[in-house]
């Protein structure tokens, strides 16, 4: 396991946020010309991907492979390529592929850096939004420049929780768990972006995140914010490095055991069958 000092955090966040607003601009330049963009489908019509995400992914391994060139990589678009030093940096190119391509603001480039105990660091930038997230293990969190942290104001009762779903989550249970949330009234939103949402509770406008399934780098750069950022949040499901959903949590230290009971993202009966 590989120790940072902390000028090496450091100049390694400052790295992650120059890469995170170059690969934002990119985006920009596609998001300002959605009509020309040809868009596929991975397993189904709400899992889409554009030559915007592969480029945009190209453009943040390269500039951090010249950087850091023995560190891992795993990446949405091109999968995981070993390392020598024991980071691995995780990326999604742009998380919330369905608003960027119906020209909403909710979409964000996300960049985590994992050492053997689990996030580390993390760059979440909204570009249409203008909203950098910056910060991770040892050294807080800051929204564009100024220091932030989970809600201190707020718990499950009186504030807001962040929601997300994918066709991989059975429908019947998601539905008795926003039948759970009513019960208890617990007010919610859904936001597009789960990287996003899960930046929002690090920044205290959420109280917790819930997705029944999601990938490392969905939440990997948010994970580290949020609980350099005083929240709590869900282990990492095993084979998360290959790419294998789990079940994803965050949330305010003092309701996390109440959202965790709530959920209860480990059962089996959250995964959709398969379609024969």
């Amino acid at each position: 396991m590989m120790n940072l000092p902390e000028d090496s955090l450091a100049a390694r966040l400052a790295v992650m946020e120059q890469v995170a607003r170059a690969a934002g601009d990119l985006a920009l330049e596609y998001f300002a010309r959605l009509d020309a963009l040809e868009i596929e489908t991975k397993r189904g019509l709400t899992d889409m991907v554009t030559i915007a995400d592969r480029e945009v992914e190209q453009l943040i391994r390269a500039r951090l492979q010249a950087k850091f060139p023995g560190d891992a990589f795993l990446g949405e678009e091109y999968g995981h390529s070993e390392g020598t030093t024991g980071l691995t940096w995780v990326i999604d190119p742009i998380d919330g592929t369905a608003p960027f391509l119906n020209g909403m603001p909710g979409w964000c480039v996300s960049i985590g850096l994992m050492d053997g105990k689990g996030p580390l660091l993390g760059a979440i930038f909204a570009p249409v939004l203008g909203e950098m997230y910056l910060g991770g293990r040892g050294v807080g969190v800051t929204l564009n420049g100024k220091p932030v942290h989970v809600t201190r104001r707020f718990d499950l009762s009186t504030g807001l929780l962040g929601i997300g779903v994918n066709d991989l989550a059975e429908p019947q249970r998601l539905g008795r768990l926003y039948a759970d949330l009513a019960d208890q009234g617990i007010a919610h939103v859904r936001y597009g972006s789960g990287a996003l949402m899960l930046a929002f509770v690090a920044a205290g406008r959420l109280v917790g995140y819930a997705e029944p399934r999601m990938a490392l780098w969905d939440c990997c750069a948010a994970y580290a914010l949020i609980e350099a950022g005083g929240g709590r949040v869900a282990p990492l499901g095993p084979q998360a490095l290959q790419g294998k959903q789990f079940g994803v949590l965050a949330c305010v230290s003092q309701d996390f055991d109440r959202l965790t009971a709530l959920t209860q993202f480990d059962g089996a009966e959250w995964d959709r069958a398969a379609t024969p």
